[in-house]
């Protein structure tokens, strides 16, 4: 049998994306996935409800293509609040700072400079925070593990696809992006 759902085998010893995920979250990150759900929950399931609801009254459901793509609709918002439910009772909400911000922990807005010179400013936040246009990755990601624990002047291997990389970190701060950053 073919089809979309169908993939090659994977050994789940050995397959990445069954390593369990951190349930750790900054405050901000948890207000915002609370207004997705109050929004999905209050005003999106409704009006697609009534939507269905027009569309069912119009007679024959099976070539109602309206009806349809509705209902799939609505099934995709109903199981979207599912998952932010269950999502938002699993995680643990980090909101204070470290005992020691002169290291790198969860939440902190970490300046690196790599082998080349190059600059590079990221913030490690939880799995459900991540946004590379603001450079937030996740603090289960191998640049975060190498950079856990680091202070201002230590160096961090990162394995990579293109082998080994090294990054001198240059500033950690905890409140906002480093001040150095001209992104």
């Amino acid at each position: 049998m073919k089809g979309r759902n169908m993939t090659r085998w994977r050994d789940p010893a050995k397959d990445p994306r069954q390593a369990p995920k951190s349930n750790l979250i900054t405050a901000e990150g948890a207000a915002r996935l609370r207004a997705i759900l109050d929004h999905l929950s209050r005003v999106k399931r409704p009006a697609i409800s009534e939507k269905v609801g027009e569309a069912a009254a119009q007679g024959d459901r099976s070539e109602n293509a309206d009806y349809t793509y509705n209902k799939k609709e609505l099934n995709r918002v109903i199981a979207r609040i599912t998952y932010l439910t269950k999502r938002l009772d699993e995680l643990q909400i980090v909101d204070r700072l470290p005992a020691d911000t002169s290291k790198v922990f969860f939440g902190a807005y970490v300046s690196l400079e790599d082998e080349n010179g190059v600059q590079v400013y990221l913030r490690i936040v939880g799995h459900d925070e991540i946004d590379t246009k603001k450079r937030w990755i996740s603090i289960d990601a191998p640049m975060a593990k190498a950079l856990l624990g680091k202070q201002v002047g230590d160096d961090a291997k990162v394995l990579t696809p293109n082998g080994d990389m090294f990054y001198t970190i240059t500033e950690i701060d905890y409140t906002g992006k480093p001040s150095t950053s001209s992104s």
